[in-house]
């Protein structure tokens, strides 16, 4: 086939064929391949470290504390409810008790209903003292848990316990909090999205790595959230692990599958 005579000015390039490509056309179409591929390969969850260790038996309780009237298993789960009879007396916790989070790889799955909202503490205190409202408070860093699907009121943001700062960082969200607040861009995931990845009504994969200041929170194997806490005295560097029921209406919620690896 005969070469094609160049007649778009200087930015074509002759080909063979029955058409030509811009030059410009391709070197965006290059650049969007270079600036956007290595993106999308970072929002996959990482493997599960070779270390983890299951820490939830699949049977009872032991090495697990709280309120026996909330917290039971069934069928191979750990099941937390609430009702109209046996309410939480403010929110209550159900406290690991093998071990601390300090830099680590935290995977569980869970389920919950929408009556009510739950959470998972990392990083948190037990308090005991000055009075608190049941013998299992904890505060501290909790990735919230929500069987929902608009934003912002969903699993996944990270929450202030019992602190000051509120949420501090919402799902789709890489940032930065430092001493003189937040600072962050909506950058990892829309509602939209969102409304695709989670999945209502059903188990919710949840996977939270921490290491120094970083934190992460993935659902679904997706990284929703990137979060690096830079404030020299409200950032948690370590803390226990726990299970949230929260206060007001009756709710419950399950958990599975809970693993968890030191990361050095």
């Amino acid at each position: 086939m005969p070469s094609l005579r160049p007649h778009g000015g200087p930015d074509s390039v002759i080909i063979r064929g029955p058409r030509k490509v811009p030059l410009m056309l391709r070197f965006l179409s290059l650049a969007t391949l270079l600036l956007f591929a290595p993106c999308a390969a970072a929002q996959d969850a990482p493997a599960q470290p070779a270390d983890a260790k299951q820490i939830f038996n699949g049977k009872d309780l032991t090495g697990w504390d709280g309120d026996p009237r909330l917290w039971s298993i069934r069928d191979g789960v750990i099941h937390g409810e609430t009702t109209e009879e046996n309410k939480a007396d403010g929110n209550t916790f159900l406290i690991w008790q093998g071990g601390r989070t300090g830099n680590f790889d935290l995977r569980l799955s869970f389920r919950c209903n929408a009556t009510n909202n739950s959470g998972i503490q990392y990083r948190s205190k037990h308090i005991t003292e000055g009075n608190p409202r049941n013998k299992w408070v904890v505060r501290g860093y909790q990735h919230e848990l929500r069987n929902e699907v608009g934003f912002p009121n969903i699993s996944g943001f990270i929450y202030d316990e019992g602190g000051k700062r509120g949420r501090i960082i919402l799902v789709g969200e890489r940032g930065t909090w430092e001493t003189s607040g937040k600072q962050a861009k909506a950058e990892l995931i829309d509602e939209a999205g969102w409304k695709t990845l989670f999945r209502l009504d059903d188990w919710n994969d949840v996977i939270i790595r921490a290491e120094g200041n970083h934190i992460q929170h993935y659902m679904n194997g997706r990284l929703i959230l990137d979060f690096h806490d830079n404030h020299p005295e409200l950032a948690l560097k370590d803390g226990v692990l726990a299970l949230q029921l929260h206060a007001g209406k009756p709710m419950w919620a399950e958990f599975r599958d809970i693993r968890i690896a030191e990361l050095k």
